[in-house]
């Protein structure tokens, strides 16, 4: 199971965003259509197997009444859901999915075995099972904090326009691995070029920095922004983070180095999503994607610095793969 923690109880009480993929991603839940005069955004069209795999989801509540689905939604090659288990469970969450898949390969089975046959299916198709089968294991989100829940609704139902403009905007919302920076492999996602943009600026901010050294620093490095230079951060201390996102709203160009690195269902969130479709938005992680939450050590704060200054100082070249 693709778990984030394994020390979290996982029949207890909790909200979770729920990942299940399509084994090899093929496309077979549904299409993916642009938005047109019915429909303001992009759309998934459910297959026969999409429309049973949305009835089975729906059907767990009947089954777990402890489990309250708040959301989901139906992709060509996996589903997302957010889904509050309100008291504590006698089984683990994964019991749960294990449960599902068996009802989706149940439901498939019956609704395949009912569908009228010709003489020539019979000799090339002996049997009437679908071929498709789900990945191993889940990928989950255990939401914890204020506000995330809101966002992750949103984020959930957003998932059909974000893939066609992803589909419309490949360059910039595809990981790239094996980009060199003086050196260094990393992968990137959003608009490779700001890389060999000429005006680059690191920010960088002590911890110790008084309000009025913050204050003149944020107004430097905004006007630089205005001026067309790309801010360059890791995004560490408090003084970091405010810079970078006044500079962000503002609409200014921006490389953020990443201590996480891309996981393989990634995709920017929110408005970063829309900066890196602008082009406006490198994102830069230098290590693999981990799934537990960790607290960035000091020696991982300096090497994401020193990164920084690396972006800043020297060319970079790319042998990319998506």
């Amino acid at each position: 199971m693709k778990r984030r923690h394994d020390d979290h109880d996982y029949s207890d009480r909790c909200i979770y965003h729920i990942v299940l993929c399509v084994e090899n991603r093929i496309p077979i839940l549904g299409s993916l259509n642009a938005p047109d005069a019915n429909h303001k955004r992009a759309y998934i069209v459910p297959t026969s197997d999409g429309r049973l795999v949305e009835q089975c989801w729906n059907g767990i509540t009947r089954h777990r009444p402890e489990i309250k689905i708040l959301a989901f939604q139906l992709m060509p090659d996996h589903i997302h859901s957010v889904v509050f288990v309100e008291r504590k469970m006698p089984y683990h969450l994964g019991h749960v999915i294990n449960g599902f898949k068996t009802a989706v390969r149940k439901a498939l089975r019956d609704y395949y075995e009912a569908q009228p046959r010709t003489a020539q299916t019979e000799q090339t198709s002996p049997s009437t099972m679908p071929s498709w089968h789900w990945e191993k294991g889940y990928y989950d989100t255990i939401l914890r904090f204020q506000g995330q829940l809101k966002k992750m609704i949103s984020y959930v139902h957003d998932n059909p326009q974000r893939l066609w403009i992803k589909r419309e905007h490949p360059e910039h919302l595809t990981v790239k691995h094996n980009v060199f920076i003086d050196g260094t492999s990393v992968q990137v996602m959003g608009n490779l070029f700001l890389l060999n943009t000429p005006l680059k600026k690191v920010v960088q901010c002590s911890r110790r920095i008084t309000e009025e050294q913050l204050s003149c620093e944020k107004e430097r490095m905004l006007n630089l922004s205005k001026e067309g230079y790309v801010l360059v951060s890791a995004c560490i201390s408090p003084g970091e983070k405010q810079i970078m996102k006044a500079a962000f709203d503002l609409g200014g160009k921006q490389i953020i180095i990443l201590e996480n690195g891309f996981s393989p269902m990634q995709k920017p969130a929110g408005r970063q999503f829309d900066a890196c479709k602008e082009g406006k938005l490198l994102l830069v992680a230098p290590w693999e994607h981990h799934n537990e939450r960790r607290k960035i050590t000091r020696e991982q704060c300096l090497a994401l610095n020193a990164l920084a200054q690396k972006i800043v100082g020297q060319s970079v070249q790319s042998e990319t793969h998506e």
